[in-house]
């Protein structure tokens, strides 16, 4: 009987924790009225001096991060595995192929970062940000470095030894967060129903942040268009 109860108990935890809606959407960057008609329509631009200067392609823009501002509910558990940022260097190029993989990493506040130099020469990570300055020397294979990111914010990261190499580790307040795909969809799964604020995030745009209401089941659609609209003019 004790048995039974026990299988009750814990199959009633599994309800509750399942218990949330979803949100579901897109997220897509859109560039200046404009601007791309005017890169296209010659002058300047078909001139050898300007003709293969690289423009942003915003149909092509990835690493939105999609979350819900501030604390929900008891502080976040961080996961028990420490996330990893790799840094490689395709063997097929020169060191300003050097990167940091993945380039956006969220992680809830408490995360701790692992950071293997997969490469063959030495790497200097390091950050000056406000929620989050470190600096783990040189070093390179088989060293593992790490770094637990405890206070929310954005982290900048750089290599002291090549300037190209950068990367960003957003610590957020709480799990209900997701990285879009490559065609700008996204889910947030297992939030539990109440009213919030839904950001969208990137690294080049400005963010943008609509208020939502989140049900007991099922799920709520909430799209984003990023761009640089409704600056003040000098």
């Amino acid at each position: 009987m004790k048995k039974r109860s026990l299988y009750f108990v814990v199959f009633l935890l599994v309800i509750a924790h399942a218990h949330g809606g979803t949100i579901i959407g897109t997220v897509r960057a859109r560039g200046k009225e404009g601007a791309e008609a005017s890169a296209t329509a010659g002058g300047k631009y078909d001139s050898r001096q300007f003709k293969f200067v690289e423009r942003v392609n915003y149909e092509e823009m990835h690493d939105f991060i999609i979350y819900i501002e501030g604390a929900v509910g008891p502080p976040p558990i961080p996961p028990e595995k420490p996330a990893q940022v790799i840094t490689t260097r395709n063997p097929s190029v020169t060191q300003k192929g050097a990167m940091f993989t993945p380039h956006v990493l969220p992680v809830v506040v408490g995360t701790i970062v692992e950071w293997p130099n997969y490469d063959d020469i030495l790497h200097n990570v390091f950050s000056f940000s406000e929620a989050k300055p470190f600096d783990l020397g040189l070093y390179k294979s088989p060293t593992i470095e790490r770094v637990k990111f405890d206070k929310p914010g954005k982290v900048d990261v750089f290599c002291s030894i090549h300037s190209r190499m950068s990367c960003i580790v957003l610590v957020l307040e709480n799990p209900y967060f997701a990285r879009s795909n490559d065609k700008g969809h996204y889910a947030i799964t297992n939030v539990p129903p109440g009213n919030y604020k839904l950001k969208a995030w990137h690294e080049r745009l400005p963010s943008q942040t609509k208020e939502i209401t989140v049900p007991e089941t099922g799920e709520i659609k909430v799209d984003f268009t990023l761009g640089i609209t409704n600056l003040p003019k000098p």
